[in-house]
């Protein structure tokens, strides 16, 4: 091992901007890391620990470096360094939910096959919701069922219920229920499957790292904007998709080739997951900060009294 000072923690790109974590959320959610090997992932997981206590092989380039880091990011998670089941993992939201919300959007006329892909889609849901939570807060078995068995029951009833009402309106508005029911269950899937976060807060910390206490404050504003990501990375596709769907099956071509129509769905959603996905986690900082003025009094009190005025803000890791 050779003596490193290269600090690979450091951020390559400025993630107080949002060009600045786009081009880092691409790097991670890079779809292509999700087909890596466990033995690959591990390799540079390695890497980045020999890094970080000072030491790297002979021979190892800052590009490999990085690359390993790349891939330590987009498959351990942030608060544990445990490696993150594959589903879960924000570099397989493109093709796991390019294959989802394609057939979401292509069969919407019945009632099974609403109901059948909804469930689906929030069982893929809930397993990323749990694998990118803030790990600090433990989450039991029973509590996971729950959350489960509610954000499914609400997606069910949205699609199911506007479904049946909409049936004498027009095809376009039909072709929009799956993206309601999607975003109605981001409403409260997420907030379920933490909410351990809620109840007894998450913890903060100063500037350098420094344990201040729980806050559920925090907690909240935290997975507001995570809902609010999610929602904007399934917008697009699931709205501007049905509209050039229904155009172009106007078309003669269309019209012979209906039994495409799912996997040229699959693909378009693919297309649009590709720049939505990191374009939606860019919208708030990963390491979420919050003015210790807008704490609960009590936090607030026990920091003021230990640090004065030193600390203004404290941070937290608001999750994916």
């Amino acid at each position: 091992m050779a003596l490193s000072s290269f600090d690979i923690d450091a951020p390559q790109w400025d993630q107080s901007t949002f060009m600045g974590r786009l081009k880092h959320f691409f790097n991670i959610t890079d779809w292509r890391t999700a087909a890596l090997p466990d033995s690959r992932l591990d390799e540079a997981k390695v890497l980045v620990e020999h890094c970080r206590s000072g030491f790297v092989p002979p021979g190892t380039t800052e590009e490999q470096l990085h690359y390993a880091k790349k891939l330590y990011d987009s498959a351990f998670h942030p608060d544990t360094g445990d490696r993150m089941n594959l589903i879960g993992r924000m570099s397989f939201q493109v093709p796991g939910g390019m294959a989802i919300t394609g057939f979401m959007l292509q069969f919407y006329r019945t009632v099974p096959a609403v109901v059948f892909w909804q469930w689906v889609n929030q069982s893929f849901n809930a397993l990323v919701n749990y694998t990118n939570r803030n790990a600090a807060s433990p989450i039991t078995p029973k509590q996971i069922g729950v959350a489960y068995f509610t954000a499914t029951s609400t997606a069910l009833a949205t699609a199911v219920g506007l479904n049946l009402y909409t049936k004498k309106a027009p095809p376009l508005v039909a072709r929009w229920v799956p993206f309601v029911a999607v975003a109605s269950a981001n409403c409260v899937n997420i907030p379920m499957m933490r909410q351990q976060e809620i109840l007894n807060g998450i913890s903060v910390t100063d500037e350098n790292g420094n344990n201040l206490g729980h806050s559920t404050r925090a907690a909240v504003k935290g997975i507001t904007q995570v809902v609010v990501s999610r929602i904007t990375m399934a917008a697009p596709g699931m709205i501007i998709l049905p509209i050039i769907m229904q155009r172009m099956e106007k078309y003669k071509f269309m019209q012979r080739i209906t039994f495409l129509h799912g996997p040229i769905q699959v693909m378009m959603v693919g297309a649009f997951l590709v720049f939505m996905v990191p374009a939606a986690c860019s919208l708030f900082p990963q390491r979420c900060s919050m003015a210790v003025s807008k704490l609960e009094p009590e936090l607030r009190a026990s920091i003021v009294s230990q640090y004065g005025d030193a600390v203004q803000r404290v941070y937290f890791n608001k999750g994916l």
